[in-house]
């Protein structure tokens, strides 16, 4: 049995399916770039790490990480803090 785009993307129509399928194409787009924006600030925030932990510091600046937190609270909402909260776990690297 083959399955028709509407029955796919859930619409109702053939047109409202073709233009769901091409919006989730462009979110895939956006996803992967998303992810690679992320796997760059992990490496970006590995180098801030070493950096701190050879000088005598600690591995994490909790000071930072709640300017981080604020930025994406104002920017996202409540919401936000937990993508922030998410992000800051990726980067704090293994312990």
């Amino acid at each position: 049995m083959t399955t028709t785009s509407a029955e796919k993307t859930g619409a109702r129509t053939e047109e409202a399916a073709g233009l769901i399928t091409g919006a989730r194409e462009r979110i895939d787009a956006l996803d992967d770039r998303i992810i690679g924006l992320v796997q760059e600030r992990m490496a970006v925030s590995a180098v801030i790490q070493d950096a701190r932990i050879a000088s005598g510091g600690r591995r994490v600046n909790l000071s930072r990480e709640m300017e981080v937190l604020g930025r994406y609270r104002d920017a996202l909402g409540k919401p936000g803090t937990s993508l922030a909260m998410t992000l800051l776990e990726l980067c704090r690297g293994r312990v």
